[in-house]
């Protein structure tokens, strides 16, 4: 593992990158934007609701007017939207420098996506996969580009099972399985599109990164719980700011060093807290036999089928 430290100030000048961040209105994603805007990337929010996007926007360039941010609608619950958001930005970008894969929801009652999916599956991984897939045309032609995946320790307790992949009609469905596997689809997806770049001899890399215990907008859903509350005084003393969360997925993002089918997150207390370093996912994540049937079962899903070339 890499022990030096690492802060955004070892971040190069990205000026002339364009950087497409979801979910990049609150948490860990806004803090992603605005380094990213903050070091020259031209940065694209894409969210769902356009009035938040612009809010974050406007608080990026207050900041820094010379910041260029720029705000797209993108439902990840929605492949309709998801292809609307490619065939609006095919029209105005030639490259893509970065993919940051940040958006998210977590430990949500069952539900369903638009299309029909399970919630948290269809919009932590499938509607990800979905638009990595559309934008890979852009993302092949951009020589050293890069998608980053962002993960959860909860992978830890995620487990695929392919007979009942979305917990079919809420059977055997707990928030907590859902999303963990959901986040451990995303790490199954990292290292599948890496093998997938390096078959196709595509100069771009897919990377993973998990912010460790950090206080984001996701758990509200845990909130009102009594064990929440019983445990949140302890968890308050090693829950770290969204600023220091995001660092993980920004080094995953930004760093020159980086290579394809790294993971990063924090580097003490069994990666909850400390500075981004290269770490390890669990053994399940490196499972290529699952990553192949996760690969070929969200291309029948979405309808988005990767080419090769």
């Amino acid at each position: 593992m890499k022990s030096k430290k690492w802060t955004i100030d070892r971040i190069p000048d990205l000026t002339g990158k364009i950087i497409v961040v979801t979910g990049g209105n609150s948490g860990l994603g806004f803090e992603s934007a605005k380094t990213f805007a903050n070091k020259g990337a031209e940065t694209i929010i894409a969210c769902r609701t356009i009035s938040k996007g612009k809010t974050a926007g406007e608080k990026i360039t207050s900041i820094n007017p010379k910041a260029t941010v720029k705000v797209m609608e993108l439902d990840l619950t929605d492949l309709n939207s998801v292809k609307n958001f490619v065939s609006v930005f095919k029209k105005d970008h030639k490259k893509l420098d970065v993919l940051l894969n940040n958006a998210g929801i977590m430990t949500t009652p069952y539900s369903l996506t638009k299309d029909g999916f399970e919630n948290q599956f269809g919009t932590n991984h499938l509607g990800h996969f979905a638009l990595t897939g559309l934008l890979m045309d852009i993302i092949s032609g951009t020589p050293g580009s890069r998608i980053v995946n962002v993960s959860s320790m909860a992978h830890l307790g995620g487990k695929m099972d392919f007979g009942n992949l979305q917990f079919e009609n809420g059977k055997g469905y707990t928030p907590m399985k859902s999303y963990g596997r959901s986040k451990l689809a995303n790490l199954l997806f990292t290292y599948e599109l890496q093998r997938y770049f390096e078959k196709n001899r595509i100069n771009s890399i897919s990377v993973a990164a998990h912010p460790g215990v950090a206080s984001t907008n996701l758990a509200h859903h845990i909130e009102h719980k009594l064990l929440h509350k019983i445990i949140r005084p302890v968890a308050d003393m090693v829950i770290k700011s969204p600023e220091s969360g995001a660092l993980p997925q920004i080094r995953a993002a930004a760093d020159p060093d980086v290579k394809g089918g790294d993971c990063y997150g924090p580097g003490k207390i069994f990666q909850m807290i400390g500075q981004p370093v290269l770490v390890k996912s669990s053994e399940a994540s490196y499972n290529i036999e699952d990553a192949k049937n996760l690969w070929s079962k969200s291309e029948e899903l979405t309808g988005v089928f990767y080419k090769n070339q």
